[in-house]
């Protein structure tokens, strides 16, 4: 595996694990089911074994739904923020498994951040969206996640050349994006405040 090539599948992998780990286990399995990808390391060969490509379409099958349930999603994704990220660094272990320990750890610990990052911004963006709270719109979110997901994997593994600077962009947007949501997310909380403050003590407006 080349640089561009590794640089590729680490950044992939990171970066859509954040979204939806079971989804990146299933494409990768999956694909390599029936030829999409060819030659991987033998850490990801064992992601098409049957019984972990079931385990993962049934994870998979719980996480479809629970994401397009607004009251359910940010309860899910709580739960996710300490399973995504440690799902990135254990398949980018399986992605660079035959580089040295210190570079086998680096990207560990990268493929870790980018799936934390991709996944705060998911979070961020889910709980801006509870401003309004209909399936619809979360389901259309989801949905875009999943086929970001599937796109994001076979991309940076076929044609890392293309991948790496999309990739580097969605970097760059997560850099911009998660201080933004911070920010709204914190005035959607001060507005839902003072809206209960009035609810329960009407005077406090007069």
């Amino acid at each position: 595996m080349d640089l561009m090539q590794g640089l590729s599948s680490l950044m992939g992998i990171g970066l859509a694990s954040g979204l939806n780990i079971y989804a990146v286990v299933l494409t990768v399995g999956l694909a390599q089911r029936i030829g999409w990808l060819t030659g991987l390391p033998e850490g990801l060969t064992v992601l098409a074994h049957p019984a972990v490509l079931i385990t993962a379409a049934v994870l998979y099958a719980l996480e479809f739904v629970a994401d397009k349930i607004p009251v359910i999603t940010p309860l899910w994704d709580s739960l996710h923020t300490f399973i995504r990220p440690v799902g990135a660094a254990l398949l980018a272990l399986g992605a660079l498994g035959q580089l040295d320990p210190l570079p086998r750890t680096l990207a560990m610990l990268a493929a870790g951040g980018l799936a934390l990052g991709s996944h705060a911004t998911k979070m961020g963006t889910r709980l801006v969206a509870h401003a309004a709270p209909e399936p619809l719109t979360h389901s259309a979110i989801s949905l875009a996640e999943d086929f970001s997901v599937v796109g994001l994997i076979l991309l940076a593994y076929n044609y890392p050349w293309i991948a790496l600077p999309l990739l580097g962009l969605l970097c760059l947007a997560i850099l911009i994006a998660i201080p933004l949501l911070y920010r709204t997310l914190r005035l959607l909380w001060q507005s839902a405040r003072t809206r209960l403050s009035l609810l329960f003590n009407p005077n406090t407006s007069a």
